[in-house]
């Protein structure tokens, strides 16, 4: 799948104001996975601003070090973060963060997931293996997070009870379908997270 179209998304009013409204709550969601499940893009098509991205062109200097099966014909990475922002209502405000792919670059993710309520986890079922890490990374750390499917044309089509299965997934983690080059399929993945952490916030009071 060609991700360099969804520059041309219509994804909504994108002002130059990053700040809270006033009486907003800001809260961090990450979005991660493995290189080239489509993070970058997703954060750019949901963000209401212009996405700050750190993607740089990738060269000779990664061959031997980098192990991108499935995604050789993509020519650049992010090498820091992704950075958007999306107002779910006036009272609750999303940051985004996504999370650079590449192994050599994971040691960042301490500070990403540093204060982050949860997290959204791409998946490319043509490579599904890369999640595997990524999980236990989430699980370890004990970030809420929901599972994503990124519906690549050319990738094969599994059930979502056969995919909880080989990611060894709890019944209680949501895990749907999306599009990271929809703006609404990306929204509605995010809802999945809120609704998932309002779900965990209410066992922990009745408990």
């Amino acid at each position: 799948m060609d991700y360099a179209s969804s520059d041309a998304l219509d994804a909504g009013p994108r002002g130059t104001d990053m700040l809270l409204s006033h009486g907003a709550r800001g809260v961090k969601v990450v979005i991660v996975g493995g290189f080239g499940v489509g993070k970058t893009t997703m954060v750019g098509a949901v963000s209401e601003i212009p996405p700050l991205t750190t993607e740089e062109t990738m060269t000779q200097a990664g061959v031997g070090i980098d192990h991108n099966p499935g995604a050789e014909g993509k020519n650049t990475t992010t090498v820091a973060m992704d950075f958007g922002r999306i107002s779910v209502n006036q009272e609750l405000i999303l940051y985004l963060f996504g999370t650079p792919g590449q192994e050599r670059f994971w040691f960042l993710w301490n500070g990403i997931f540093e204060g982050a309520l949860g997290a959204v986890v791409l998946v490319d079922t043509r490579r599904i293996e890369v999640c595997f890490e990524v999980i236990t990374r989430l699980e370890d750390r004990r970030v809420p997070f929901v599972v994503a499917v990124n519906a690549f044309p050319e990738a094969p089509q599994h059930p979502l009870s056969e995919l909880r299965s080989a990611l060894a997934l709890s019944e209680s983690v949501p895990i749907i379908t999306c599009d990271a080059r929809d703006r609404a399929s990306c929204r509605d993945a995010l809802l999945s997270l809120m609704v998932y952490l309002c779900t965990l916030a209410a066992a922990q009071e009745t408990a």
